[in-house]
């Protein structure tokens, strides 16, 4: 059954996420940073409590805009890990389910997989201190990285690459 009320939620949490997001980017201020913390930390409190009522929020729940949302702030709980492993366990069910998009399992599974090891997809890349991209976290077996980007229907790494490059040096 669709919950209209929590993908309403999602997608104004999500919303405040990135108008502070692009602030702090901006602005570069520790205030701004402080900002960005404390939405974090509420999204993820918030979040934390709708998957323990309804699972988590895919597309028959939430629509495409609020799944969309859900993996967004689960993505920036890193304050959180072990909330975001229980969110990769089911956000798996979900898109093995087809509930919700496979490019939120490849970007949910490397933000783990970070803090542990190797990442899977080459989704995620440090930045230094101003924001700037520095390159990819470690990947493993990176001869087979674009077979296993393009199985999840997910570009390859250099197009990605250059993609996120262009983002990071508009702001």
């Amino acid at each position: 059954m669709k919950r209209p009320d929590l993908a309403n939620e999602l997608k104004e949490r999500q919303e405040r996420d990135q108008t502070a997001r692009h602030r702090m980017l901006e602005s570069r201020l520790p205030e701004d940073s402080a900002a960005v913390r404390a939405i974090d930390m509420d999204n993820t409190a918030w979040l934390k409590a709708v998957v323990s009522a309804h699972g988590w929020p895919g597309v028959d729940l939430v629509g495409e805009e609020g799944a969309d949302a859900a993996w967004l702030i689960t993505q920036h709980a890193d304050h959180d890990t072990q909330f975001q492993r229980r969110a990769l366990e089911l956000l798996t069910h979900a898109a093995l389910a087809g509930d919700v998009p496979a490019r939120h399992f490849a970007l949910l599974t490397d933000r783990v997989r970070v803090a542990d090891g190797p990442q899977v997809y080459g989704t995620q890349y440090e930045q230094d201190g101003a924001g700037n991209v520095v390159g990819a976290y470690l990947v493993e077996d990176p001869e087979r990285l674009d077979e296993r980007r393009m199985a999840l229907g997910l570009e390859p790494q250099d197009v990605y690459d250059r993609q996120l490059r262009a983002v990071h040096e508009r702001n």
